[in-house]
């Protein structure tokens, strides 16, 4: 039998009620939002029920959205895929924009270790439980966060680039 988006909506709503909502096809991939306090949960139910099968996280990556609400500020995107069925899913937390922290996926899958890492030197959302939760691309002395939308891209100098075109707002820092 195969695997339908209705039997995972269905799983995840028993299990964790309305702390897994807001589910949709979204370009082919069946996606739905976990609060911050059950994702490592629904992950790792996804991971080990043998019905659902996910085994192998394909990406996560970080998202900042400065324009919401304070508790929405940020996000988590974990990209899972079930090889046996070729199922795919996207699952998103959202984050609080005064302090954005999740906890570690690096137990369930070794993979995040360098994914958790590249967030947290981009966006500085702290991973919880991480063993080693330091910058790994920029210089260790960096006291910001480079893809956060708060920062301009370009040097305020330059005429042919508008930060407003790259969802940026064109503040000075």
């Amino acid at each position: 039998m195969a695997l339908e988006t209705a039997y995972i909506q269905e799983k995840m709503t028993q299990k964790f009620g309305n702390k897994a909502l807001n589910f949709s096809m979204s370009r082919d991939i069946f996606s739905f939002e976990a609060t911050s306090d059950a994702i490592y949960e629904v992950i790792r139910t996804l991971k080990t029920e043998e019905d659902l099968n996910f085994h192998f996280l394909t990406d996560l990556c970080g998202v900042h959205y400065p324009d919401n609400d304070e508790n929405h500020q940020f996000a988590v995107v974990y990209h899972l895929h079930n090889w046996v069925e070729n199922v795919r899913i996207r699952i998103t937390t959202y984050l609080n924009g005064e302090n954005p922290e999740v906890h570690s996926m690096t137990d369930l899958f070794l993979c995040t270790n360098w994914m958790e890492r590249e967030t947290f030197d981009f966006y500085g959302i702290n991973f919880i439980g991480h063993p080693q939760l330091k910058r790994i691309l920029n210089m260790d002395e960096m006291v910001s966060f480079p893809m956060r939308k708060e920062f301009p891209m370009e040097d305020s100098g330059r005429t042919d680039k508008d930060d407003r075109f790259f969802g940026r707002t064109a503040q000075k820092i």
